[in-house]
């Protein structure tokens, strides 16, 4: 069980969504959220973040919970499932991060969230754009999220980062959808993305290079850094309001170098939603 001990007053929630039937060439992220806790209290790193807090203290505690899992139904029903329960967690007033999971529990998680945020914008960090309108005969596949979410209306804003395999159908719905598409050959240091009101933010881990993060079904080299990553997560100036952190399968990992990753991305997505 995840260390940290259930309070109703947390700000923050973190929540592990075990599902992976969604995915296309490889299953394997249903087993990530357990890993990547694993890896953030195995010891070999503590619960400082990058501003200086320790979230490991007692004040800090305080803030922020680990609900652990949460039991799904099989197939469709498990988008059911993975709504309702993300409904209540806002309902109680808390920001909720997620521990996915393949990248199409994205799409129940927004349904959730948007009412809550009129206006809200979100960052989506990655190597595809995920805008398929159905992918292999599916409309929710992994590869078709940000396609439901735009459909449904659930964004104003859709910026997209790290780009670097778009089709010309995906091209083709970013511009349907007026998506702010910053490919990898685009990208600059220091460069300001200008988030501001309520931010989701969706973290697939592909979206690294393959160097930093083996432990993902899709490779696709030409990535970001974990710096890179780590400079895009604290540099949204709008307020944070939830997040997930998408993709890693443990089944490809080495020597356990992406639930560290994951493990890192974790407690500064925390200190983010916590400012």
């Amino acid at each position: 069980m995840p260390e940290t001990q259930p309070t109703s007053s947390s700000k923050v929630v973190v929540v592990g969504v075990p599902f992976d039937a969604n995915s296309s060439f490889l299953r394997g992220p249903a087993l990530a959220p357990t890993r990547i806790r694993a890896a953030l209290h195995s010891g070999s790193m503590s619960l400082c973040v990058e501003d200086g807090r320790d979230l490991d203290s007692p004040e800090a505690r305080a803030d922020w919970r680990d609900a652990d899992d949460m039991t799904l139904s099989t197939g469709a029903a498990a988008f059911a499932d993975i709504e309702r329960e993300m409904a209540g967690l806002i309902a109680s007033g808390a920001r909720v991060l997620t521990l996915g999971g393949d990248h199409s529990i994205t799409y129940p998680i927004l349904r959730a969230v948007a009412p809550a945020y009129p206006g809200l914008s979100i960052l989506h960090i990655d190597a595809h754009p995920d805008l398929y309108d159905d992918f292999e005969g599916s409309r929710i596949s992994h590869a078709t999220p940000f396609a439901r979410i735009m459909e449904d209306g659930l964004a104003a804003r859709l910026t997209q980062v790290g780009i670097r395999a778009m089709n010309p159908h995906q091209r083709a719905q970013a511009e349907r959808f007026g998506v702010e598409v910053i490919s990898m050959r685009d990208l600059r240091p220091g460069m300001t993305l200008d988030l501001r009101g309520p931010v989701y933010i969706s973290l697939d881990l592909d979206a690294l290079d393959p160097a930093f993060a083996p432990g993902v079904s899709h490779h696709e080299p030409g990535g970001l850094s974990v710096r890179d990553v780590l400079n895009l997560l604290w540099s949204v100036e709008g307020t944070v309001v939830g997040a997930d952190i998408v993709e890693y399968n443990p089944t490809r990992d080495h020597a356990e170098m992406t639930a560290t990753v994951a493990a890192k991305f974790y407690k500064e997505l925390l200190g983010v939603l916590l400012r």
